[in-house]
């Protein structure tokens, strides 16, 4: 049980960072597809989502300690993405066994490379935030989890009651362990999974809950005890793996492995079960972005609150979300409170008030004769 936040252990640990980008963002479908998923989609700012995920590091990771793990089919795109990064820190997972298993490679990969007094930020590769504050947040996380053993994670204040997130529930407030910290830590007291309208709306007007953002920042050997003891079969494998890492053999055994791993997220692996869990207050807007209406928000406006992208022309009609590119033309006439998105092959026009249901759409264009060209 974590009782206090004191001075421990070496004060400039090496710090890392694994950016996972392994989601296929079906939501976003038709731009986000198998072979390019969220990560690379680029409405905002210019650049995929994956490069700002990067780029927010600046200052707080070196280039050469940034890890991206993604799916070993994306792993070519991302290197010609992101040439500064070391070609052997972007590393494929052979199958998807979600988060525990990622963010259990990541921290082996990195204890390859240094000690267990290394520390890791675990990202994410398709959200977007303010990236000063961002940086202030995640600084003050590092030397958290480098002054006592304990797993931080960070908090989002929620300003919704939204059903889409998990829940932190904050315990009492924590000491910082230097006076230059200026982010809020609170003990956890629970995670909570995505909650019915009537329950999270309880958790707003409360104010003891942030929404799970799935990002946390450890240290190796912090990380390596909570594994063995709450997902012990994944430690072992993990284990084993370790030996290779570094070796002509370490791809092989790689894919031998991960076949026989469960599929579990690590909020349910671990962060359920440990009691040693900080939540940071993320006081940096940050969006998810995780549908289009999402991302409206992020994309110009008319004066009628049409949000739009690339060539598009909107007469008598407000609330739209219309994206295209600059060479194909977009317009609506008489229609309000839509989602229009046309890309290379394939054109989507759904009410906004249904754009969070694409999975279910995706998954029947799937299953089409042809359906595969598609997703």
């Amino acid at each position: 049980m974590l009782k206090s936040l004191t001075t421990h252990g070496k004060a400039n640990m090496s710090r890392y960072a694994a950016i996972l980008a392994g989601g296929r963002g079906e939501r976003f479908w038709p731009v986000s597809r198998g072979a390019r998923p969220k990560p690379f989609v680029d409405l905002f700012g210019g650049k995929a989502l994956l490069r700002h995920a990067v780029d927010r590091l600046n200052g707080i990771v070196p280039k050469n300690n940034i890890l991206v793990v993604t799916s070993a089919d994306l792993v070519g795109a991302m290197r010609k993405m992101l040439p500064d990064l070391p070609k052997a820190n972007i590393v494929g997972e052979p199958v998807g066994r979600d988060t525990a298993a990622a963010c259990a490679l990541a921290t082996e990969l990195v204890a390859h490379r240094g000690d267990a007094s290394a520390s890791l930020a675990i990202l994410t590769a398709d959200q977007l935030m303010d990236a000063a504050p961002f940086r202030r947040t995640l600084r003050d996380a590092f030397a958290v989890a480098e002054s006592a053993p304990c797993l931080v994670t960070l908090g989002i204040s929620p300003t919704l009651p939204s059903t889409g997130f998990g829940y932190i529930e904050r315990g009492s407030v924590l000491t910082p362990p230097r006076k230059d910290i200026r982010t809020e830590f609170h003990k956890v007291k629970r995670f909570v999974e995505k909650p019915d309208v009537r329950t999270a709306e309880g958790y707003l007007k409360s104010g003891r809950y942030f929404w799970n953002s799935g990002m946390f920042v450890w240290r190796v050997a912090t990380f390596r005890k909570a594994l063995s003891r709450h997902c012990p079969a994944l430690a072992v494998a993990m284990s084993a793996l370790s030996r290779d890492v570094g070796r002509a053999s370490f791809a092989a055994t790689l894919k031998r492995m991960y076949a026989g791993l469960e599929r579990i997220s690590v909020d349910y692996a671990i962060m359920e079960k440990a009691d040693n869990l900080v939540v940071a207050t993320g006081a940096f807007g940050w969006d998810d972005v995780g549908t289009w209406t999402a991302a409206a928000a992020h994309l110009d406006a008319d004066g009628a609150g049409n949000a739009i992208s690339g060539c598009v022309e909107i007469m008598e009609g407000k609330g739209n979300v219309v994206v295209s590119d600059t060479k194909h033309l977009v317009a609506l006439y008489g229609m309000s409170d839509v989602v229009v998105v046309h890309s290379r092959d394939a054109t989507l026009v759904c009410p906004k008030s249904r754009a969070q249901e694409l999975k279910e759409l995706v998954r029947r264009i799937g299953a089409r004769k042809d359906g595969e060209r598609f997703v």
